[in-house]
């Protein structure tokens, strides 16, 4: 085989590899809007099933710039703000501040000038960041919120989220119990994915 066709056949798996491996590795993102207009948040209906490496973005609550809102506007409408928790199955059923939640994000912000605050959990098993979340298979998680002191008071508002899912002898099936606890850090994740076409180019510059 000549250098020629040795080095398209290279390009053609670099190709190959940018747009089949890259894109699985990176995921879906889930949005969710965070507000009372959300009649499933309220209700405590929604839930929604994620895979490892999909993204859960969460929408504040957000409001026209106060000086376009108007003054009477502003005086009918309090904004809500409010903090949102990852809790245990039991605190799920009602909304209550426990010892064991975990504070994610804080929605302080409704006048932000480029639209609504969002907040980006990566559902992953294992995660460098001291403030990351680590997600196993199989398992429900929850999230719920409680308004802020500054605001008005609002509805219960929550939102299960099951990771999809965990092998076994019998197929997929999935787990009940949620998990809390972080996991150490580990170098296996999907960014070596991500460094297989950066190596081929390697390999064809040298």
């Amino acid at each position: 085989m000549g250098s020629a066709e040795w080095t398209t056949g290279i390009w053609r798996l670099a190709i190959l590899l940018c747009c089949n491996v890259i894109p699985a590795a990176l995921g879906k993102r889930h949005a969710v809007y965070w507000n009372t207009t959300n009649t499933r948040l309220t209700s405590g209906e929604l839930s929604i099933q994620v895979n490892l490496n999909d993204y859960l973005d969460i929408y504040c609550p957000h409001y026209p710039d106060q000086e376009t809102g108007g003054p009477q506007k502003q005086q009918q409408q309090q904004p809500e703000t409010l903090a949102l928790y990852l809790i245990g199955e039991p605190s799920f059923q009602g909304c209550v501040e426990t010892r064991g939640a975990i504070k994610r994000w804080e929605c302080n912000t409704p006048y932000a000038p480029f639209g609504p605050v969002r907040f980006s959990e990566k559902i992953q098993r294992f995660t460098p960041f001291s403030l990351g979340f680590e997600f196993l298979p199989g398992h429900h998680y929850y999230y719920s919120s409680l308004p802020s002191d500054e605001g008005p008071p609002l509805p219960c508002m929550k939102l299960r989220v099951t990771v999809c899912c965990e092998s076994t002898a019998g197929g997929s099936r999935q787990q009940q119990e949620p998990v809390y606890q972080n996991q150490a850090p580990s170098v296996r994740t999907s960014l070596h994915l991500l460094l297989l076409p950066a190596l081929l180019l390697l390999l064809l510059i040298t």
